[in-house]
C-alpha cells in the first residue's frame, strides 16, 4: 500500500513536492498557514511552473491540524527553522504521524530529535531549488535529487518506503550518512544562499560577479574548516569534490572556480530562500544558515568572519536598516580580505 503523506509546509519546496507527488497519484494532504493560499490550493489547484512544463493541482491542503482526520504514516517537515518548533508540538499534540522527516535548511534536524526522538525521525535533504510566486502559485527553477537516511547512518524501510513518492518529485537517494550530507549542503547555502540573500541575487549571479566569486570562496572555505574541526565526512555536491571549492593560496582559484562552475550548472538558476524571505518582509533563517556555521566554529575554536558578516546584514535587513545590494555584498567580502 502507498504510504499516506502530510505535507507541512506548502510554500515553495513543500508546494512543488506536494503537487508533484499529487499529480503523480500518491495519497497526500497539505498543512500550511496561509489562508488565501490554503483556499487556491483546495478550490483553483496549486499551479507549479517547472522545467518539463506547467502542472496545476487540487490539493487537500488545511490551515489548521483540528480540521484533519485520520493519522499520516510520514509527515514531511517543509517549513521554515522559524516556524518548525510550534507546528511540530501542534502536529504531536494530535499525534497526526507515525514518523517525521525534516527537511530545512541548516542543522534544524537536532531540533526535530529533541521533539520526537530519533526513532519518529528521518532526515531529508532537497537538493534542487524553487520559488513561491505567491497563492496558489509556485516554481521549480533548479533539478537535483532528494536525499534522505536515518540519523545514526543504519539501512531503513522507512527511508525506502519514501522513494516511490518522493521519485514523482525528483531523483531520490538514500545516504548512509546524512548527517555528513546536512553538511555539505550547509556549506552551499551558507555560501551561496548567504551572499545571494546579501546581494540580492541568484546563485549563478553571485558566481559571475568577480567580488562575489571571491568572496563565496572564502565564506566556503570557513564553513569547510568549521565541518572538518566537527568530524563531518563531507559528501561529493552534484559531483564535485567540497575540497575543490577550497581556497587557500592563489593556486587554488583556478580549481575552485571550475568547481563552482559545475555546481551552476545544477543550481545557478536559484534564488536563495533568505532572499525571497527579505522582500517579502519574512524572518530568514539566516540563525540556522549562517549562524549555525558561526555559532559551530565558536564552540570548535574556528574562526569566521565571513558567516558573522553575512548573519549581521541579514538581520540589517530584517530591521529595515539595510537592504539587499552591492553594499551588503562588499560589507561581506571586507570581513574576509576581499577588496
Amino acid at each position: 500500500m502507498k504510504p499516506r503523506i502530510l505535507i507541512v509546509g506548502a510554500g515553495a519546496i513543500g508546494g512543488v513536492t506536494a503537487a508533484r507527488m499529487a499529480h503523480a497519484g500518491h495519497d497526500v494532504a497539505v498543512l500550511d498557514a496561509d489562508e488565501a493560499h490554503v483556499a487556491r490550493m483546495r478550490q483553483t489547484g496549486l499551479k507549479v511552473d517547472a522545467p518539463d512544463g506547467p502542472i496545476t493541482v487540487v490539493l487537500d491542503a488545511y490551515r489548521s491540524p483540528d480540521a484533519i482526520t485520520g493519522r499520516f504514516d510520514y509527515a514531511l517537515l517543509m517549513l521554515k527553522s522559524t516556524a518548525l518548533e510550534p507546528a511540530l508540538a501542534s502536529l504531536l499534540s494530535h499525534e497526526l504521524a507515525d514518523t517525521y522527516v525534516v527537511f530545512g535548511n541548516g542543522l534544524v534536524q537536532d531540533i526535530v530529535e529533541k521533539m520526537v526522538g530519533r526513532g519518529r525521525m528521518l532526515v531529508g535533504i532537497t537538493e534542487w531549488g524553487a520559488t513561491n510566486r505567491g497563492p496558489g502559485h509556485v516554481e521549480q527553477t533548479t533539478v537535483a535529487p532528494f536525499i534522505i537516511g536515518e540519523l545514526d547512518g543504519e539501512s531503513s524501510s522507512r527511508a525506502n518506503d519514501l522513494v516511490g513518492p518522493l521519485s514523482s518529485v525528483a531523483e531520490v537517494q538514500v545516504s548512509d550518512s546524512v548527517q555528513d550530507t546536512v553538511w555539505t549542503k550547509l556549506l552551499l547555502n551558507s555560501t551561496f544562499s548567504g551572499l545571494g540573500a546579501v546581494a540580492g541575487w541568484t546563485y549563478r549571479e553571485v558566481a559571475a560577479d568577480e567580488q562575489g566569486l571571491l568572496t563565496a570562496l572564502r565564506l566556503w572555505t570557513e564553513a569547510y574548516d568549521v565541518a572538518l574541526a566537527r568530524g563531518a565526512r563531507l559528501q561529493p555536491l552534484l559531483g564535485v569534490d567540497p575540497q575543490q571549492l577550497v581556497v587557500r593560496t592563489v593556486d587554488d582559484h583556478v580549481a575552485a572556480s571550475a568547481g563552482v562552475d559545475a555546481v551552476m550548472q545544477h543550481l545557478g538558476a536559484t534564488k536563495a530562500s533568505m532572499l525571497q524571505d527579505l522582500e517579502r518582509g519574512a524572518r530568514t533563517e539566516a540563525g540556522v544558515i549562517n549562524g549555525g556555521v558561526v555559532a559551530t566554529g565558536e564552540s570548535l575554536g574556528v574562526p569566521t568572519p565571513g558567516h558573522r558578516a553575512v548573519v549581521e546584514w541579514i538581520h540589517r535587513c530584517e530591521q529595515g536598516t539595510a537592504r539587499p545590494g552591492r553594499a551588503g555584498l562588499a560589507h561581506v567580502a571586507k570581513s574576509v580580505g576581499v577588496v
